[in-house]
C-alpha cells in the first residue's frame, strides 16, 4: 500500500499514475503536488520528478526536444489536448505512435487513473537510472 493510501485520499480526488514497464504506480491527491518546473504543472514529467521516477527531458521540460516522449495507454480523456508546439515536436520523436505525447506537455487535468510507457528505446535509460553528466564522466 502506498503512502498516498495510507493518508486515505478520498476517492473523488485521487491520481494514480502507473510507469510502465517498471509498473511503478504513484498515487496523490489531485491539485495538491508541488510544481517545482519538470515541464507544465501537473504534466507527467512533473508526476516522474516529484516521485523519483526518472523520465529523460534533455530540454529542461520546456518543449525543446523529444525525449520525455511517451505513450499513453490510460487516462487519455483526462489530459490537456496537445497544441501546435508538442505536435510539432512528437513529429521528431522516434517511434510516433498515435498515443505518443511529451511527458512535459501532456497535464493531468481532473482526478483518474493514468498509465503511460516509456518506448523501447528510452527503457535503457531507466533500467539503469539518470545518465552520467559531463562532471560525473570525468
Amino acid at each position: 500500500m502506498s503512502e498516498a493510501t495510507e493518508k486515505s485520499i478520498p476517492p473523488e480526488k485521487l491520481v494514480r499514475v502507473t510507469f510502465q514497464p517498471e509498473g511503478r504506480t504513484v498515487e496523490f491527491e489531485f491539485g495538491t503536488m508541488p510544481y517545482e518546473r519538470h515541464g507544465k504543472p501537473m504534466s507527467f514529467l512533473d508526476v516522474a520528478e516529484n516521485n523519483g521516477v526518472f523520465l529523460d527531458h534533455a530540454c529542461g521540460g520546456v518543449c525543446a526536444c523529444s525525449t520525455c516522449h511517451v505513450l499513453i495507454k490510460a487516462g487519455e480523456k483526462g489530459l490537456t489536448p496537445a497544441d501546435d508546439d508538442e505536435l510539432d515536436r512528437l513529429d521528431m520523436a522516434a517511434d510516433q505512435q498515435l498515443n505518443s505525447r511529451l511527458g512535459c506537455q501532456a497535464v493531468i487535468t481532473r482526478p483518474g487513473e493514468y498509465v503511460v510507457e516509456i518506448p523501447k528505446w528510452n527503457r535503457n535509460y531507466v533500467a539503469e537510472g539518470k545518465p552520467l553528466t559531463l562532471a560525473e564522466a570525468k
